[in-house]
């Protein structure tokens, strides 16, 4: 069963969302993983709010620290010196990282600064990045939100399973 997910995020909350997730990996035989650095568990918590998510959901890797980016999801160090915590080539691996440590068949990671302090140049606070990948496509996304902490984070988790939708309405 298809649905309808050209919907504009701020349209649904984040429970919504995460229905939608479900729903859509549950009629393909889809399972995801998640790694997250920004959001701390926070699409994970989302997602298993949801009566059944065990079905479509196999696991969530909370990487806060470059250590256990690198232990737990394999980032390679160099990637970490070389673009920072907070980039497109991070977001990258911690998600091809998330399926290669688990059963999943589908990731998506969130890694960036949610305030209030932690901004550098070229990075202000509110910069956040997106994985998603569902076999062989892999998308990643820079975004910059404003806002509290909590704020920026609700942000962040809302859009990791609104990118997600849209990866998923691309790849069937």
């Amino acid at each position: 069963m298809a649905h309808d997910i050209s919907m504009q995020v701020e349209d649904h909350d984040i429970f919504e969302l995460a229905t939608l997730v479900g729903q859509e990996l549950k009629s393909r035989g889809l399972i995801l993983a998640t790694a997250e650095s920004c959001t701390g568990g926070g699409v994970a918590q989302a997602i298993t709010e949801i009566a059944g998510s065990s079905t479509w959901f196999d696991c969530g890797f909370v990487t806060y620290s470059n250590a256990s980016k690198v232990a737990l999801l394999n980032v390679p160090a160099d990637v970490l010196e070389q673009h920072g915590a907070v980039s497109n080539e991070t977001a990258t691996a911690m998600c091809a990282g998330a399926l290669r440590n688990s059963q999943a068949t589908v990731a998506l990671s969130t890694t960036g600064i949610a305030g209030p302090d932690g901004g550098v140049p070229g990075k202000p606070v509110g910069t956040i990045y997106f994985g998603w990948a569902c076999g062989d496509v892999m998308q990643v996304e820079r975004m910059l939100f404003s806002g509290t902490r909590r704020s920026v984070r609700e942000q962040t988790i809302k859009h990791a399973l609104h990118g997600l939708l849209e990866l998923l309405a691309r790849t069937k």
